[in-house]
């Protein structure tokens, strides 16, 4: 009996122990709730402006998600303006941007004109230039003296004269006049001058074309003041007299002088004014 009650009792202060730990757990789980509760509460009452920011900053941000700033629109605004003004202003000077491209292409045309014009006037000038000049001989007028000095040997075809140098008679187709070296040779009428040349007999020799088949031919010069293709007026002078040739060394310094008339030499005797 007394064994069985131990049993008995033992079992009860198990069963009381086992009540006992699931009442303390129960009212354990109850407190922990309770404080959860109480803590989030009291977190709500005494940071109501930590909650209204955190509200605030959650809604800006949503808003400026859709929303642009007003800085970014006036921007935005700002570069249509000016987009506008741009295209305003270039379309205004269109017509004037027109006119002026019209004056540059008057003044183009205008100088385009005036360089045609010059070129013709030049090509003209140089066509004229280029033109031979047209000679004509009178032989009415005649001829002036090339030079001052004395005839020391006739023209002569007819019959021979004697040249001392060559100790010899020739026929001399032109009038040998004296004259000291340096003495001044003139042009006897217009002509142009047509060839020059160096002669071993006559020396540096000038042919002047006189018009109507003349022609008057200088000897024994130098220092030419004219060239072949100039024109040369009566009086001009033509160059000086020169150291005579081998030829003529005898006879001394001198201007030999031929008048031709389509090739064949006359006397220039009969034409000297």
């Amino acid at each position: 009996m007394r064994r069985k009650q131990y049993v008995i009792a033992g079992t009860l202060v198990i069963i009381a122990a086992i009540g006992t730990t699931v009442l303390y757990s129960n009212n354990r789980e109850k407190e922990r709730v309770q404080m959860e509760a109480e803590l989030a509460q009291e977190m709500n009452q005494n940071d109501p402006e930590q909650v209204a920011a955190a509200e605030d900053t959650e809604s800006a941000a949503e808003a400026s998600t859709v929303i642009p700033p007003k800085k970014a629109r006036t921007t935005e605004s700002t570069q249509k303006q000016e987009i506008t003004r741009t295209t305003k202003d270039t379309e205004l000077p269109e017509q004037n941007r027109t006119t002026e491209t019209a004056e540059v292409t008057e003044t183009q045309e205008s100088g385009a004109d005036t360089e045609t014009r010059e070129t013709q006037e030049t090509a003209e000038a140089q066509e004229t230039a280029a033109a031979p000049e047209t000679l004509h001989f009178s032989p009415e007028e005649g001829i002036s003296w090339p030079m001052e000095g004395n005839v020391i040997l006739n023209y002569s075809m007819d019959s021979t004269v004697y040249f001392k140098t060559l100790d010899q008679y020739k026929y001399n187709p032109a009038v040998i006049i004296a004259g000291d070296v340096n003495s001044k040779v003139y042009s006897v009428a217009k002509g142009q001058v047509t060839r020059v040349a160096n002669d071993e007999v006559t020396g540096c020799t000038v042919t002047v074309s006189l018009g109507d088949g003349y022609e008057a031919v200088y000897g024994q010069l130098k220092e030419l003041t004219f060239d072949e293709g100039d024109y040369v007026e009566a009086g001009h002078v033509i160059g000086y007299v020169s150291e005579p040739t081998k030829y003529f060394s005898l006879e001394g310094s001198n201007l030999y002088f031929e008048l031709h008339k389509d090739g064949v030499p006359v006397d220039p005797v009969d034409y000297f004014q």
